[in-house]
């Protein structure tokens, strides 16, 4: 499956207010995900120390897909196609690689 084939597949699925002009629902909702995605490798760390089981491996890989759902509904909302956010982030990951600038912080590196 591309990106674009799942953010087809995953609209079917979008229920939401103002759905098709609403950035701040698919938002709201990635910023949360995310949260439930560091809450249980906080807990790992916390509870487990550091290993990652199975089980938890599973669970994060729930979480993580909630985070995809969001992600594809923001990116549906902006008019942009999954595939093309994930060529443009590789083009500039790779120039920052190219240049040397991985580390650091800022946007335009």
């Amino acid at each position: 499956m591309t990106f674009d084939e799942y953010q087809k597949q995953s609209r079917k699925t979008a229920i939401y207010p103002e759905l098709g002009r609403n950035i701040v629902y698919p938002t709201l909702g990635l910023a949360g995900e995310a949260g439930e995605v560091a809450e249980k490798v906080k807990k790992i760390f916390r509870d487990d120390e550091g290993k990652v089981s199975e089980e938890k491996k599973r669970e994060l890989k729930k979480e993580l897909g909630d985070v995809l759902w969001y992600v594809a509904q923001l990116a549906t909302e902006l008019e942009l196609s999954l595939d093309e956010i994930a060529n443009s982030n590789i083009e500039k990951l790779q120039s920052r690689m190219a240049r040397g600038h991985l580390h650091g912080s800022g946007d335009n590196r």
